[in-house]
């Protein structure tokens, strides 16, 4: 029955993404502890500095930034940042709060870090700030150095977004989600005059006048009179999990459905990902669009009957798991379904969405040490990562 059962959804989910021949075999893979002796409070992050260190970083999204040794023996972390005094998060509208990490491509010789969090100093307001760590321990930041970039006013609690990428060209890039709600009330989605739904790109190391930023001049919308200059990519509801392929340089986005369909993304310049007139590859709402002129379609999408709500990792470039280099891994906060995703950009279709065996843990985040190697963590605050499957 239980084998059956799995044909069937798999048969369901190459269906329903409008692909064939699609491999959802399973892998030979296991999750185990990274960490054993670790547990956080609600990691939402987890980042690397590129500095040499061989540190990981984990954030909470209560407001605290936790560095350690890349060493699975380690009983305990240091903390590098605690803002919480500055941080908006309650149990009951878990959707706010530290949110985003990423750290300047020169690190190593500027200190510079850069967060994304709820501020308690405005009702349900977001602010993208600049940090230093301290000129005298490298594992402390200086909480007095705080620069604030970017505030954007949210008009709900939920759909804040919130993940932080540099990309290959030095860019940081800001995922934020439509605002809340249900159905995108305000339209934000497929309006280019509000920030809320899209994906930004800025300059952190120049700033235009009355900015502590500056705009490329290659962003797609700078010449377009009723569009925030700052827009790279619109048409988003909520991305969770946004990271740039190291080798490949692509962008890759999970957007978080609504009803029906959950979704993953190649994020190009100017491109319109469809909410709210589409969920997935469909037609969303009574407004929604049948059309695909001008909507850019996602690469795979897969239904509520497997999961309900995505986390969207990173493209595999590690060296202890050779079989799964090029592989996206991702997972579903619901089901604790977990899977390792194939793009062919040769043919521009998805080729292999393998399932991972796991203990059907809530996954909340996914992350790169230095040397590519991908760690998970769970609502419970426990992290992880994968194995070859013991004997």
């Amino acid at each position: 029955m239980h084998f059956k059962l799995s044909v069937v959804v798999a048969l369901l989910t190459v269906a329903t993404s409008g692909f064939a021949e699609v491999d959802e075999s399973a892998l030979s893979l296991q999750v185990e502890r990274a960490f054993p002796s670790l547990r956080l409070r609600r990691p939402v992050v987890i980042a690397n500095a590129g500095d040499g260190s061989n540190r990981i970083f984990f954030v909470a999204q209560q407001g605290v930034i936790h560095v350690t040794p890349n060493d699975p023996s380690v009983e305990k972390t240091t903390t590098f940042l605690d803002i919480e005094s500055r941080v908006v998060y309650k149990d009951k509208e878990n959707e706010e709060g530290l949110l985003g990490l990423a750290f300047h491509p020169s690190y190593r010789q500027n200190g510079e870090f850069f967060v994304y969090y709820t501020t308690t100093d405005a009702p349900h307001t977001s602010v993208v700030s600049r940090f230093q760590v301290s000129k005298d321990n490298p594992n402390q930041a200086d909480p007095a150095s705080e620069e604030e970039l970017l505030r954007v006013e949210q008009p709900y609690w939920n759909h804040n977004g919130g993940p932080l990428a540099f990309g290959p060209d030095g860019c940081l890039y800001i995922a934020l989600g439509d605002g809340g709600a249900g159905n995108d009330p305000h339209g934000n989605g497929q309006n280019l005059e509000t920030l809320l739904g899209t994906i930004l790109r800025i300059n952190v190391d120049r700033k235009d006048d009355g900015k502590n930023y500056s705009i490329p001049k290659d962003n797609p919308f700078v010449r377009h009179e009723r569009a925030r200059s700052e827009i790279w990519a619109y048409g988003l509801r909520n991305v969770w999990g946004m990271s740039f392929d190291r080798q490949a340089g692509q962008l890759w986005a999970a957007d978080v459905g609504q009803d029906i369909w959950e979704e993953i993304n190649l994020i190009t310049r100017g491109g319109n990902y469809g909410w709210n007139l589409r969920e997935g590859k469909h037609k969303f709402g009574a407004n929604g669009s049948e059309a695909r002129d001008g909507l850019i379609d996602p690469i795979w999408e897969y239904h509520h009957d497997i999961g309900k709500s995505i986390t969207g990792g990173s493209v595999y470039r590690g060296k202890k798991l050779p079989g799964l280099v090029g592989a996206y891994l991702y997972a579903d906060y619901v089901s604790g379904k977990l899977w390792a995703l194939r793009y062919d950009d040769a043919q521009k279709e998805v080729v292999a969405n393998q399932s991972i065996p796991s203990k059907n843990m809530p996954i909340v985040a996914f992350g790169e040490d230095e040397q590519g190697e991908i760690y998970f963590t769970d609502s419970f605050g426990f992290i992880y990562q994968l194995a070859p499957a013991a004997n």
